[in-house]
């Protein structure tokens, strides 16, 4: 497979029609339209959380009626973060979500800073969770005798490993593989969701009655139960991450943000009622695959049908992640903030080989030295910092780039309102747990000395 490096000046002329045999002029294609792009965001965003973190909202909030404002509001965060970069990305016009945001606005330090915190940390985390989980329900259909661990993490490898070849052969067969798995996960949830309202028809309301009975009232609870939500919505601005690659992004792009995590909001407070309305709540506290549980108690002996149709919302998860991360490296490389080798594209197969190899073995390593607990609470905290810089950038860049004709203005307050949330997400659980603050020292300094390395090379 021959692959070459592409830099911006390796652009066709609009009056040159390009030539795919012509390796001196290559360009990521436009191959994603507005339903792939609401399959990327839909399909990336309903992966594993919905079905291992309700227990946890549940848990930190205290009460069913918390639990589903915390879960609407949640919907609510995604959509302004989702507005906010839509802005963002139309401005900077350009693949690499944050690391192309933060590099427009304030340069290539801050950039490679988020780059090397982002492809190190949070975004093979989010993988290696995703493939635990895909091995964790695997693993309930073999019925693997004592849940041994080794086997679970060998399976996860091998699902990175196809995931791998998938997003590397073809971004259209990624994202026909996106709109597939996205319809499945869909289908499956629609299944949860008429199953618990056929309950609740029946008189069924477990849970459901007691309202806010018990709500939790300490700050970082709530905050913390934030966590959970938001790494079950995380993906909402996904389809950014490809802004190269859609067609008539102006348009596309905004359109497959807002659908997309309209969508998932409704689709995610419905079966909450209905795993609230099945379960009791001593019940939910105890599972630690929700969904499987619900399928007991409903489904009897068909729940089998649990276990496969997570481990499909699970690796359409993991697909839509690995091609949407694997551009912020690429983007970086070719911009010249982070390893040249990994700005190289194929030249047959139009896609960031390297980016997303290397992707792929750091979530490996993941996978052997982490559970799903750990790399969530792993990853969390340094998503809600960079997410509060970016709505900072949106808010900076009306003043530096004022007059730009191409840039989707949404109203100031949405950006405001966005920054403030995220801050609030950042230093809530803190105050609570000051240990957090301290694991994420030696990493900030590590980026820190890599920064001051980097710019001392590139002098």
């Amino acid at each position: 497979m021959e692959l070459r490096q592409r830099t911006p000046e390796d652009s066709p002329e609009k009056t040159e029609p390009q030539v795919e045999t012509d390796t001196s002029k290559l360009t990521l294609k436009k191959e994603i339209g507005l339903f792939s792009g609401i399959s990327f965001v839909v399909g990336t965003i309903i992966g594993s959380g919905i079905f291992i973190t309700p227990q946890g909202v549940l848990m930190n909030t205290g009460s069913v009626g918390l639990c589903m404002v915390v879960w609407s509001t949640g919907a609510l965060l995604s959509l302004l973060g989702s507005l906010t970069f839509t802005e963002l990305t139309s401005v900077t016009r350009t693949s690499g979500g944050e690391y192309a945001v933060l590099l427009k606005t304030f340069g290539p330090i801050p950039a490679f800073m988020f780059v090397w915190s982002i492809e190190i940390a949070r975004n093979p985390a989010s993988r290696a969770v995703q493939c635990l989980t895909f091995a964790e329900y695997l693993s309930t259909l073999l019925e693997l005798c004592g849940s041994p661990e080794p086997p679970k993490k060998l399976i996860a490898i091998c699902v990175l490993v196809v995931l791998a070849f998938t997003t590397s052969y073809s971004v259209r067969l990624s994202a026909r593989i996106q709109v597939f798995f996205t319809a499945a996960k869909l289908g499956a949830l629609i299944v949860i969701i008429i199953g618990g309202l056929v309950k609740i028809g029946q008189g069924t309301l477990s849970e459901l009655p007691t309202g806010f009975d018990g709500s939790v009232t300490v700050i970082s609870n709530i905050a913390l139960s934030y966590y959970s939500i938001m790494f079950a919505y995380g993906g909402w601005n996904n389809v950014n991450f490809l802004i190269e690659e859609v067609k008539d992004p102006q348009r596309n792009g905004p359109l497959s943000s807002i659908i997309g995590v309209s969508i998932v909001g409704v689709v995610y407070i419905l079966t909450n009622i209905s795993y609230l309305a099945v379960m009791t709540r001593d019940e939910m506290y105890q599972s630690t695959a929700v969904a499987q549980t619900w399928g007991d108690r409903v489904l009897g002996r068909a729940s089998w049908i649990i276990p496969i149709c997570v481990m499909m919302s699970v690796y359409g998860s993991a697909n839509g992640g690995i091609g949407t991360a694997s551009r912020i490296q690429f983007a970086a490389a070719r911009d010249g903030n982070w390893w040249e080798f990994l700005s190289f594209i194929s030249v047959k197969r139009y896609t960031p080989m390297p980016t997303i190899i290397c992707h792929v073995l750091i979530a490996m390593c993941m996978v052997l030295q982490g559970t799903i607990t750990t790399l969530i609470n792993f990853l969390s905290f340094t998503s809600w910092v960079f997410y509060c810089a970016c709505a900072l950038c949106c808010i900076v860049l009306r003043f530096k780039i004022k007059d730009d004709p191409k840039r989707i203005k949404v109203p100031i307050l949405i950006p405001i309102i966005f920054m403030l949330w995220c801050l609030f997400l950042v230093v809530a659980p803190i105050v609570d747990n000051p240990g957090l603050s301290c694991c994420m020292l030696p990493l900030s300094l590590l980026v820190a000395s890599s920064s001051i390395s980097h710019s001392s090379t590139s002098t």
